[in-house]
């Protein structure tokens, strides 16, 4: 944790590792510098106040004692954060050191580095909602980029074309997995790092944000010995955290779980998961192939992207094989659409298709500075249209420090979730109007993304606002 904490931090903040959790402070110590030792280590630090002298002299025996050991790290630490600690330019090192460490903070799913024409803006995705953070001088980001180049494994000097790498790093107890974008504009080279925490633990179901009812319904259409399940939803709505906690409640030793992903974004013990490699022809297609000779049970296909990759999703559910997967529609009736006009027979479709998960991701209230409000007009004829309802009271965030003053901190999903049965497969044979199908899940009983999310609403989790923005009503 130190290596990440710099010494420069150490001396500004008057703060000093004392170990054992223990920390040398003095009366000018800012409560923010004990706050990310606290973040780091997980615990609260034990604080050992001593006077401005002392700590002068305890932090002059620390930078001794930390540059007689600096290259003693173990191989695995040299590997992450370490590669990211080294070089000349401390100020630029430091500082992108200092932006990685704020952003795993506030749980941010991306790192923007935009130039224009006199500077560089820094910008977070947390919950989906990009905020600016900082404002960098271009001079400095030119090392910055340069470094970032240099740990994802990029080609310094080509700056006239796109380039993908990756970075592992560990930042206190957490493991990061970075994917690095690079792309020439006017001013220059724009970066953009995808943040995955590899040390968060995969949400269970009971976690994702299923209302009771839903989440028995959805339990019983994945608990089929064969057919197909597809979850439908626009790129970053939780596709793939659905499938994760799927295939956690499907694992069982008597089962062979094989998945065909791209990427693998968590490793599940007990369950055998293939990297997708097109450069060597190893396609979704090429991977479903491969696995139906592995004698599995139940596939999980991260995405169904085209006509060959649908026929063997087909074709392994209609030969005794549970197949989880992914398409990209707005609604769950639409990925039936989206299947015949891929050349799929509507007919097939019926046959295998077991049920059609559409999602969004809404953000939570801040409970923080959660509080009520009295709804008004608008928002109880929308309830009234769409629940049957009204309401005295919703709840709204008004904005603090811990969620950045947007109101709201972290997300959860809302579902729509059509079961297909002997009735619904009738229908789809006959008709693969997505309007027409969508009737007919309605009747019986399909709860929309918007009525879902209005239930939500209606228990503080969400807002009606955040709801009809993602739902687009």
């Amino acid at each position: 944790m130190e290596q990440v904490l710099t010494i420069d931090f150490f001396r500004s903040n008057k703060l000093l590792p004392a170990g054992d959790n223990r920390y040398y402070v003095t009366k000018e110590t800012p409560y923010f510098a004990i706050e990310d030792v606290k973040f780091l280590t997980g615990k609260f630090p034990e604080l050992i106040l001593i006077s401005e002298q002392e700590f002068q002299e305890k932090l002059e025996e620390y930078i001794s004692q930390i540059s007689h050991s600096i290259n003693k790290q173990t191989e695995e630490e040299i590997e992450g954060i370490e590669d990211i600690l080294q070089g000349a330019d401390t100020v630029s090192v430091q500082l992108l050191n200092s932006i990685f460490l704020n952003a795993v903070r506030n749980n941010a799913s991306d790192i923007h580095f935009e130039p224009f024409r006199d500077k560089v803006i820094v910008r977070f995705r947390v919950d989906g909602i990009l905020h600016q953070i900082h404002t960098i001088d271009r001079n400095i980001f030119q090392s910055i980029s340069s470094r970032i180049k240099v740990i994802a494994k990029l080609n310094v000097a080509e700056k006239r074309l796109p380039q993908d790498g990756r970075i592992r790093i560990r930042i206190g107890k957490k493991e990061l997995d970075m994917r690095v974008s690079t792309l020439p504009t006017v001013f220059g080279e724009r970066v953009v790092i995808r943040l995955l925490d590899k040390s968060n633990k995969l949400l269970t179901l009971n976690e994702l944000g299923f209302l009771s009812e839903d989440l028995e319904k959805y339990e019983q259409i994945i608990s089929k010995p064969y057919g197909i399940v597809l979850v439908t939803g626009p790129t970053g709505s939780g596709k793939s955290t659905t499938l994760y906690a799927s295939l956690l409640r499907l694992k069982n030793p008597r089962k062979n779980i094989i998945t065909v992903e791209d990427p693998v974004e968590y490793q599940i013990e007990g369950i055998s998961q293939i990297q997708v490699k097109p450069e060597i022809g190893l396609t979704f297609a090429a991977g479903l192939r491969s696995i139906l000779r592995q004698d599995p049970d139940i596939i999980m296909v991260g995405e169904i992207r085209d006509l060959e990759t649908a026929e063997m999703a087909i074709h392994a559910s209609m030969t005794g094989h549970l197949v989880l997967s992914t398409l990209h529609t707005n609604d769950a009736p639409s990925s039936i659409t989206r299947l015949v006009d891929m050349g799929i027979e509507s007919f097939l479709v019926a046959s295998s298709l077991e049920g059609v998960v559409a999602q969004r991701l809404v953000r939570r209230i801040c409970e923080n500075c959660k509080e009520e409000i009295v709804p008004g007009k608008e928002e109880n004829t929308l309830l009234e249209r769409e629940l049957g309802m009204s309401a005295d009271r919703l709840y709204k965030g008004t904005g603090c420090d811990t969620c950045l003053g947007t109101g709201y901190k972290g997300r959860v999903a809302i579902y729509e979730i059509m079961a297909v049965d002997e009735d619904m497969r009738s229908f789809i044979t006959k008709h693969s109007d997505s309007k027409q199908i969508r009737d007919l899940a309605i009747q019986k009983g399909m709860k929309t993304l918007l009525q879902d999310g209005l239930k939500k609403a209606l228990k503080g989790i969400t807002t009606i606002e955040e709801v009809l923005q993602i739902t687009k009503v």
